[in-house]
């Protein structure tokens, strides 16, 4: 496991950006999947994106493709997530995910991630 701590919420109006920071204490000679999940009020955590460290591929939901990035800095340990055009339906708890593998295309539910940071809030006001 390892430790994640994320940054970077905050309140925004419809349209407007955020960029969520997810600072890792990994190994830097491991790969990792690296991953953004979401969880709003009475709904369940669901995924948002994910990088893997090695390969640099990534994996969007439908849901923000288009209008989320993620990225890695491998210098940093950090992963980001650039949200942009944001809407009232994108309000909710953000969590960091992490799991020592080669490879994220497989990984979309949180169960298949063993480390998780404590979370940061996005709220969007229409």
């Amino acid at each position: 496991q390892v430790l994640l701590v994320e940054s970077g919420g905050g309140s925004v109006q419809a349209g407007g950006s955020l960029r969520l920071s997810c600072a890792a204490s990994v190994y830097t000679h491991s790969d990792y999947c690296m991953a953004w999940f979401r969880q709003a009020p009475g709904k369940e955590r669901e995924r948002v994106a994910r990088i893997s460290t090695g390969s640099g591929l990534t994996y969007y939901a439908d849901s923000v493709r288009g209008r989320f990035t993620i990225s890695r800095d491998s210098a940093k340990n950090t992963v980001y997530l650039q949200m942009n055009s944001l809407k009232p339906e994108d309000t909710a708890m953000y969590y960091c995910a992490a799991v020592s593998t080669t490879t994220c295309a497989n990984l979309i539910q949180p169960y298949h991630f063993n480390s998780w940071g404590q979370g940061t809030q996005v709220t969007v006001s229409s």
